[in-house]
């Protein structure tokens, strides 16, 4: 026959809803500076079209 699991403590539902948090936090952040990198022009580690690429294939 089944037999139910056992109930999971809070803390630990916490604990995993905080880490899950956590990771979100830090994407956000981490995308947010990227993106001020990229619109400041001093980005190195990107590379994508600018408007002075397009000027020298005409």
């Amino acid at each position: 026959m089944a037999v139910p699991k056992k109930k999971t403590s809070k803390s630990k539902r916490d604990m995993r809803k905080a880490t899950w948090k956590r990771k979100a936090a830090f994407a956000a952040e981490k995308a947010l500076s990227q993106g001020k990198s990229v619109l400041t022009g001093r980005s190195t580690s990107f590379v994508y079209p600018t408007d002075e690429d397009e000027d020298d294939e005409e």
